[in-house]
């Protein structure tokens, strides 16, 4: 058997994740959202100082098909299609909507068979790097590098059935505001600081979005 301990940060305590419950409009669409740090998952639990719990499960993989975005296989664009797919993003230049059109036409990776899907986080912070290069500010390296030198971990999408039925609960622990909202909030800021620092230098060897477009590709 091949198993993960997955954590969820929640308000509550939640022993029984239901299979099409949430939101569609997440990351990767309607599922159930872990991670494998479990010190991240307290921060996602700390919404505000009354803090919430961690819920500890474990997961059997064993069969399942997983869609891992940062394993090396696909590039910064399918994850970006994918978040462009689900999220609901205001789009405010003719720049950035035909280069949402090309990066989901082009790079959407197929997740109908796709128990699980791996990925990046993209909260608002995160996804200001994405906005970014949308808007063709920033290159495709340069977005590479945000994600991967970035503290935001990787976060594990529970997308089928299969999956929700491979998932055994385990515990669940009280989560201290006072500790973790503040770490939330420092971890968010960071990545705000990051994000303007990147703003403020220039890729004269990268490719911006609008170049790849000319290209028809990478």
């Amino acid at each position: 058997m091949n198993k993960k301990v997955l954590y969820h940060g929640s308000v509550k305590i939640i022993k029984t994740p239901v299979f099409g419950y949430g939101r569609s409009d997440n990351d990767y669409g309607r599922g159930f959202y872990c991670t494998e740090d479990i010190e991240l998952a307290r921060e996602w639990a700390a919404l505000d100082e009354n803090g919430g719990f961690v819920n500890q499960y474990e997961l059997d993989t064993s069969g399942l098909n997983c869609l891992d975005l940062t394993d090396g296989k696909c590039t910064e664009l399918s994850w970006m299609a994918i978040l462009l797919a689900n999220r609901v993003v205001r789009l405010s230049s003719p720049v950035e909507k035909r280069a949402r059109t090309f990066i989901t036409e082009n790079f959407l990776p197929d997740t109908s068979d796709a128990d699980i899907i791996i990925g990046h986080r993209a909260d608002d912070s995160y996804f200001s790097f994405a906005r970014a290069f949308l808007s063709n500010t920033i290159t495709l390296q340069q977005l590479s590098t945000a994600l991967s030198l970035g503290d935001l971990g990787r976060q594990i999408m529970l997308k089928s059935e299969r999956a929700f039925n491979a998932l055994l609960y385990k515990k669940s622990e009280p989560v201290n505001g006072a500790v973790y909202y503040p770490k939330r909030m420092m971890r968010d800021k960071h990545a705000r600081d990051q994000y303007m620092a990147l703003l403020e230098k220039e890729d004269e060897t990268g490719l911006y979005i609008s170049d790849i477009m000319k290209k028809g590709g990478l």
